[in-house]
């Protein structure tokens, strides 16, 4: 029996080694089928790299999210689109800056990706032990809508990351502003501001006050069960911070 499991011990030992070179080879091919996987990525984003000057200026393009509402509505049983894109000069200062305030403070000092955010909210989300923060930017939420899809998986966020970068660098901050407000969905088939405020308040965006415009911008993280219409607790406490947060500080 000592005979019989010394041998079986060697062979074991004996198969290990024999793996080595098996295993050494599949380490060195790794890196090279990384590159070729990053290649063809690289290639895939080449084709379906947008082409900024038409959306420096102009009309607002529909997202893709708009799109798909507007093919998928009726399996669904979901109302009509609502989505009326206006000009920047049509927002009221008072939603631009409810809008900043809750949803990107920095966004006009970052270039599209603010790390302090990012490391507040992985903070957060570490001593909570779940996920209750994201950290993408404005512009980051404009790509996503515009060009891709609500899949969250890395490959996706990859792609977000290379069109965001491209983005800030073609596109003026109020434009980008201007085409997250155009197409940010506020509640069932109701897509930009224009869209929200006849939905709500029936009036044009022009004329909304600050209170409305405080309601809006507290209706982008949830808009299809927090909006002006659904009041939930959840909706209330966020219309309430964003409330604080645009008072200016006092100097004592």
């Amino acid at each position: 029996m000592f005979g019989r499991n010394r041998f079986r011990r060697k062979r074991s030992w004996w198969s290990f080694f024999r793996a080595v070179p098996a295993i050494s080879r599949a380490l060195v091919w790794l890196p090279r089928i990384a590159l070729m996987a990053l290649i063809v990525d690289l290639f895939y984003v080449a084709t379906i790299w947008p082409n900024w000057s038409h959306y420096k200026n102009g009309a607002t393009p529909k997202s893709q999210f708009i799109i798909k509402y507007q093919k998928t509505r009726k399996k669904h049983g979901n109302p009509p689109l609502h989505w009326q894109p206006v000009a920047f000069e049509e927002m009221p200062p008072h939603l631009l800056r409810a809008v900043v305030v809750a949803e990107d403070s920095r966004f006009y000092q970052h270039a599209g990706f603010d790390l302090i955010a990012f490391k507040e909210a992985m903070d957060y989300n570490l001593s909570s032990g779940r996920p209750a923060f994201g950290a993408s930017t404005i512009s980051q939420q404009t790509v996503k809508n515009m060009f891709l899809s609500a899949r969250r998986d890395p490959l996706r966020k990859w792609h977000e990351l290379l069109l965001t970068w491209g983005m800030e660098r073609n596109l003026r901050k109020n434009r980008i502003l201007e085409l997250y407000l155009n197409i940010a969905e506020f509640g069932v088939g109701v897509y930009g501001v224009q869209a929200a405020s006849l939905h709500y308040w029936n009036r044009p965006v022009s004329q909304i006050n600050l209170q409305q415009a405080i309601e809006l911008a507290a209706t982008l993280p949830g808009p299809k069960k927090q909006n002006p219409s659904s009041r939930t607790k959840a909706f209330q406490r966020r219309v309430e911070k964003i409330s604080l947060w645009m008072v200016p500080p006092t100097d004592d």
